[in-house]
């Protein structure tokens, strides 16, 4: 978890700079639901496995890269909103 402490005497401030993370939250939510679908999309299609290696020659070059662009993004999204959602805004 991290800990931000807002120090001010204006509490408007200090409300602003938490309904700017819970937006930030929210955005990267939303994106994490758009990327599993593209993903959910791609193993209806095509089938899932676990083991990509097994899709190679089956699957055209284009969208295999797209998928495991997704799979990376997801990742990278996944532990950045992680991140986001440990932070907690106390005021003084």
């Amino acid at each position: 978890m991290t800990r931000v402490i807002i120090e001010t005497s204006d509490q408007w401030v200090a409300e602003r700079i938490g309904v700017m993370l819970q937006n930030e939250a929210y955005l990267l939510r939303k994106t994490v639901q758009n990327v599993r679908s593209k993903i959910r999309n791609f193993e209806e299609k095509y089938g899932f496995s676990e083991t990509m290696n097994l899709l190679y020659g089956k699957v055209d070059d284009m969208e295999m890269i797209e998928w495991e662009g997704e799979l990376e993004t997801l990742a990278r999204l996944e532990k950045k909103l992680f991140a986001l959602e440990g932070v907690h805004v106390e005021t003084e």
